[in-house]
């Protein structure tokens, strides 16, 4: 833990609690420290911002001020114009075992409501620019929800899927019984949620939950190649791009159709939509300026 960040805990304790959410996050926004996360540059031209959930003792569990840090990362990797793919990723262990019950179990329901308990952690979601998670271990409760947050799945062949919050009295709060219904289907989503029974990686890559299942000790290898191959296009039509897939989510199917053709259009007001295709016919590699 830093110095600046100890100075804001003690800060915290002086003149209170909704005091060290303003103070420590605006040190933790010069991406100099952070308590529960690793963030640093990977690929060949540094291209490729990457997220590591580090709370090793916890198994990764998703505490409140963890998921302040991932957005706050994921907020400078987004104002970062030579990032052009994010990897969120945990330990070999677990992506993230659940959300922090020992924070949580103590909340009473006027409180959740009065603080709207959960609507930040889905910043993740709502990033711009493409978001992959590399899943080794246990992604269970709001560390399954975090995956599905994200736009594509890589997972370790040990990698473990799954929504387990019935068995604790409660039910998913992050999008779990909605965006793994929207995948799997209502009967998997159902007998997941309603028995709590994970289920492994290759049964979600069948499930079409995961794009891609690898041995364990190349997931991250894999994810990199994936992002790098992500973040060598027009970072510009990357964003359409990702805005015109979510919109299936979203919308009806005439409507998507209508805002696909929309944004297809609007590419040709692009310059890297010029270069892109004057490449093409070229016979040369293009140089996207994003613009």
């Amino acid at each position: 833990m830093s110095v600046v960040y100890q100075a804001c805990r003690q800060f915290n304790r002086l003149i209170g609690s909704s005091t060290i959410n303003r103070v420590s996050y605006k040190f933790l926004s010069t991406g100099k420290s952070y308590e529960y996360i690793i963030t640093e540059k990977k690929g060949e031209k540094q291209n490729v911002g990457m997220i590591t959930l580090n709370r090793p003792k916890a198994l990764n569990a998703l505490c409140d001020a963890l998921m302040r840090e991932v957005n706050d990362a994921l907020s400078n990797f987004e104002s970062d114009s030579s990032i052009g793919a994010v990897i969120l990723t945990g330990s070999e262990k677990a992506f993230a075992a659940g959300a922090d019950i020992k924070e949580m179990k103590n909340h009473i329901y006027s409180l959740t409501i009065k603080e709207n308990f959960l609507a930040h952690w889905s910043a993740v979601s709502q990033c711009r620019k493409p978001v992959i998670a590399a899943v080794n271990g246990y992604a269970l409760g709001g560390g399954c929800e975090l995956a599905m947050m994200c736009d594509i799945i890589y997972a370790g062949d040990k990698a473990k899927f799954g929504q387990p919050e019935i068995t604790i009295g409660t039910i998913p709060g992050a999008g779990g019984t909605q965006r793994l219904t929207r995948v799997v289907g209502k009967s998997k989503a159902m007998e997941m949620c309603l028995t709590g029974t994970p289920i492994s990686s290759q049964e979600a890559e069948k499930l079409g939950l995961v794009s891609k299942v690898v041995p364990a000790d190349q997931l991250l290898t894999e994810a990199l190649k994936l992002a790098e191959k992500i973040a060598s296009h027009s970072k510009l039509t990357t964003v359409m791009c990702k805005e015109a897939v979510n919109a299936a989510y979203e919308t009806t199917l005439a409507q998507g159709l209508l805002f696909e053709k929309r944004m297809f259009h609007g590419t040709f007001a692009t310059a890297d939509q010029k270069e892109g295709m004057a490449a093409f016919a070229e016979k040369r590699p293009p140089s996207f300026k994003d613009n």
